[in-house]
């Protein structure tokens, strides 16, 4: 029997939900609660579904009966109702509209949550700010390849064209976030493949000659400076870490009794925690910082603020005042160098090696199988490679 008004009011609500139907598959569902909520069952393709169709007294019997045969004529043109009003609200969505700088934010703030480096945020940032100007203001659905190559000319026409081709993959990573919550249905930057000119590929400054290395080495050695910046140097060429991992490191990561250095996840470029051996030597240098041991936990506090680590371009600058340019050496071609002299010598497995340096194998199926730390492998590289150095050190000094 359908239902009336006066029926839905005098329902009370039982231990468990019920139904109560109406008529043409459209019933009531009162929960222990009291909600009153409207559904339509129906099938579609031998498949039997459910649509919402509101809350009473909201949604009233005369409206929900309404609601459902709409639903109806929908099935008699072959449309699946809650496809429909899927689809219905993603355009509804879309036709918000939202502006670039408003995606940008939103992009940001999800990286944020995914707990990106701060360096890595920063670089975002800088990057957003220069499409800024010309694609702010803008409605993403509404931004074509035109508008993103104009902003990339800008840069371009500054002689940048590494930085206009990693600020084009940046708006596209922007972008296609706004596909996939719906704002745009599609990337312009797509269309822009070989639009931009190409920047000449160029490798990070390193010394991979064993004599010039040792040369380096020795006049580190010497330095007249900070007397911490100078084991940091040690500590670069000793155990080869990104500069950022160990301009950040704090004591509590280090066990110098098991000769052992554990980077937290958050602190590394692949976001995964990752051990350093320390050679004996590494463990000498680490024992001498420790007379400058302060409060703040760092290994390499600021001389400004001690709560603060160095700044980034501490250990460049200290490689200018012993002589080099950045087109010879910077504090990461440390990395290089060790990478080149250990593939070179042929006595490691060149995973171990790549493993030292906190790489991950870019094959989805290799890596799958390529699990192992190579861990011993690693702490007799480890010895191995500060050995070296000792030698690369004593034939430049004569």
């Amino acid at each position: 029997m359908p239902l009336t008004d006066t029926a839905i009011r005098n329902l009370d609500p039982r231990e468990k939900p019920f139904k109560i139907s109406d008529s043409q598959g459209l019933f009531l569902l009162v929960n222990p609660n009291g909600s009153r909520l409207w559904r339509f069952k129906y099938r579609f393709n031998g498949r039997e579904k459910l649509l919402a169709l509101g809350k009473y007294p909201l949604v009233g019997l005369k409206l929900a009966r309404e609601k459902r045969d709409e639903a109806k004529l929908l099935l008699i043109d072959g449309y699946d109702p809650s496809a429909e009003r899927r689809k219905r609200r993603r355009e509804e969505f879309l036709n918000e509209g939202i502006s670039f700088s408003d995606l940008a934010a939103e992009y940001v703030e999800k990286l944020q949550r995914e707990g990106r480096a701060g360096q890595t945020m920063r670089k975002l940032a800088w990057m957003i700010s220069l499409a800024e100007p010309r694609l702010g203001d803008l409605e993403v659905k509404q931004i074509e390849a035109q508008d993103v190559l104009a902003c990339l000319r800008v840069v371009e026409s500054e002689g940048k064209f590494e930085t206009a081709t990693r600020l084009r993959s940046t708006i596209g990573s922007i972008l296609r976030y706004g596909i996939a919550t719906g704002r745009l249905t599609a990337d312009p930057t797509a269309a822009l493949k070989g639009a931009l000119a190409r920047p000449q590929k160029r490798h990070r400054s390193a010394l991979v000659d064993k004599e010039a290395f040792g040369e380096l080495l020795a006049k580190i050695d010497d330095y007249t400076g900070e007397p911490k910046t100078a084991i940091a140097l040690q500590l670069l060429a000793l155990v080869a870490p990104r500069p950022g991992e160990l301009r950040l490191a704090a004591w509590d990561e280090f066990d110098l009794e098991e000769r052992v250095w554990r980077v937290p996840a958050d602190r590394t470029k692949m976001r995964r925690p990752h051990r350093v051996p320390l050679p004996r030597q590494a463990v000498e240098r680490l024992r001498e910082l420790e007379r400058f041991r302060t409060k703040s936990g760092l290994l390499f506090p600021s001389t400004r603020n001690w709560r603060k680590a160095i700044s980034e371009n501490t250990l460049n600058l200290a490689l200018r005042r012993l002589g080099y340019d950045r087109e010879q050496m910077t504090a990461h071609g440390f990395r290089a160098s060790f990478s080149t002299i250990a593939n070179e010598s042929g006595k490691w497995n060149p995973d171990a090696i790549e493993r030292a340096l906190g790489h991950v194998e870019g094959n989805d199926v290799r890596r799958a199988y390529a699990r192992g730390e190579h861990w011993d492998e690693r702490v007799e590289m480890a010895q191995w490679w500060a050995d070296q150095l000792d030698q690369f050190r004593e034939r430049a000094q004569g």
